[in-house]
């Protein structure tokens, strides 16, 4: 490797070097070899990253199957059924899952780097140096680098937590054996999608958070999904602090103070939800002078260049927009500017975001507590969905419609769905952004009846009258 590519005078360099074979370096990597460069793409452990490995892929799957459980069971609202469904073997489950995830893994990753020949793949640990990278402390010249090497789930500084056998959101998809109970520690969308998941598979569930369950959503959706959980069974304590945890033989115990209280919460297992962190230790970082933040993540512009000038970061790594699509977007963007002058700047304006619980939680643009801080006069509306006939006829109507607007413009600002089949009718929301639509415009455009989407019509519409008094389809 030395012979071929070393850092003296950058002879036979690499246009670009990108660290990290995950969404945002497989992104990078392609298209900058579309744009004609020369890359070497260095990953280090298992190909593919966080999304198809331990991330969307296997959890959407498992979400998948404990909605099946739950379908099954939920039969009963329609007058005169009735069903039943259980876990008959938790092993088949996962095996089934691992499979997927290896297929998707080969299809997706593996298989495409024969399909470009300016990609290079080399394995192994990289570092940064003054002319590129070492890879296994062998040099690897690189014109620019891209880093993109993800992040993985965080542990909270709680009393205790190092000597419990905790899992994490990794551990959890590869148990071979249900628990009986489960304590959650964390209300953010991870904790949420999988306590929800494993409650639905028959375990009792606990979820603990310091704020609310979803703090970054609308207090509205938050206390609905906070109140189809308990309908569930799901324990919440929301508002509280825990500063101790152990474990023994017969399982872990969690010490919560709520209202000045302390309560002990016991369960067979514990699973820390409490977000990620970058993957930057072993990089060098410190000494080659790219900044980071006090959570350890790579500090960029919105030209995703780091401190260090040919340095660029994507992705989980820059503790940014942490969905899979954003890192892709975020790969790619580096790419094209560290090729072309920096001219393409991120832009998350109107970027889509959905929690996988059941209804699902997806929503688009501003919230009405950020857009009043951003000095908007506001206007918003709120539609249950009791009042959307697609809600109605499937006899579920858990959930509503949020929409935020400009109240001098009647401009969308944004909006956030709670339903079923919230996460399939948000882009709907994200193209009327997009497009600078008015509430006016939105509640006049024609819409199929029958649907979930259907709802962001009649949030718009009232925002002037009450929908409840318009015939099917009327206004």
């Amino acid at each position: 490797m030395a012979d071929c590519c070393t850092t003296d005078g950058k002879k036979n360099a690499y246009d670009l070097a990108v660290i990290g074979a995950g969404s945002a370096g497989f992104s990078a990597a392609i298209t900058a070899a579309e744009q004609g460069a020369t890359v070497v793409l260095i990953g280090h452990g298992t190909i593919g990253g966080t999304c198809v490995n331990v991330g969307c892929v296997p959890s959407k799957t498992m979400i998948r199957a404990a909605e099946a459980l739950h379908g099954a069971r939920a039969a009963s609202r329609f007058s005169g059924l009735v069903g039943e469904a259980h876990v008959d073997n938790w092993q088949s489950l996962i095996a089934a899952k691992d499979d997927l995830v290896s297929t998707l893994r080969q299809k997706k990753y593996v298989d495409l780097l024969p399909e470009y020949d300016g990609i290079t793949y080399l394995e192994g640990a990289a570092r940064l140096n003054g002319g590129g990278v070492l890879v296994e402390g062998a040099p690897v010249a690189a014109e620019k680098i891209i880093i993109a090497t993800g992040g993985r789930p965080a542990v909270p500084p709680i009393t205790g937590i190092e000597t419990v056998s905790y899992l994490t959101s990794t551990a959890l998809l590869e148990l071979r054996e249900l628990p009986k109970s489960l304590i959650v520690i964390g209300g953010g969308y991870i904790g949420a999608e999988l306590a929800q998941m494993m409650a639905r598979m028959g375990v009792e569930v606990t979820v603990i958070c310091r704020s609310r369950l979803l703090p970054q959503v609308e207090p509205e959706v938050s206390d609905a999904l906070a109140a189809a959980f308990r309908a569930e069974g799901i324990t919440l304590y929301c508002g509280i602090t825990y500063d101790a945890c152990q474990e023994d033989e017969t399982g872990v115990t969690v010490c919560v103070s709520e209202g000045g209280k302390r309560i002990e919460l016991k369960a067979e297992r514990l699973l820390v939800a409490t977000g990620r962190t970058a993957n930057t230790e072993t990089l060098g970082l410190a000494e080659a002078g790219v900044a980071q933040n006090g959570l350890g993540a790579i500090v960029v512009d919105d030209h995703m260049r780091t401190s260090k000038l040919g340095v660029y970061a994507a992705g989980d790594v820059t503790n940014r927009d942490q969905f899979v699509y954003m890192a892709a977007y975020g790969g790619k963007l580096a790419a094209l500017n560290a090729l072309n002058g920096d001219s393409r700047t991120y832009d998350n304006s109107t970027m889509p975001w959905v929690v996988f619980t059941d209804p699902q939680v997806a929503g688009v643009g501003l919230s009405e507590a950020v857009a009043k801080a951003a000095g908007y006069g506001v206007k918003t509306t709120i539609v249950p969905l009791n009042q959307v006939p697609r809600a109605l006829a499937a006899r579920d109507t858990r959930g509503l419609i949020k929409l935020v607007a400009d109240a001098k413009t009647d401009n969308l600002l944004g909006g956030q769905i709670l339903a079923p089949e919230g996460a399939d009718s948000v882009q709907a929301l994200v193209m009327a952004l997009k497009f600078s639509m008015t509430a006016k415009a939105l509640g006049e455009t024609i819409f199929p009846y029958l649907t979930t989407v259907e709802g962001l019509k009649l949030a718009a519409q009232s925002f002037n009258k009450d929908v409840a008094k318009l015939s099917c389809c009327a206004g």
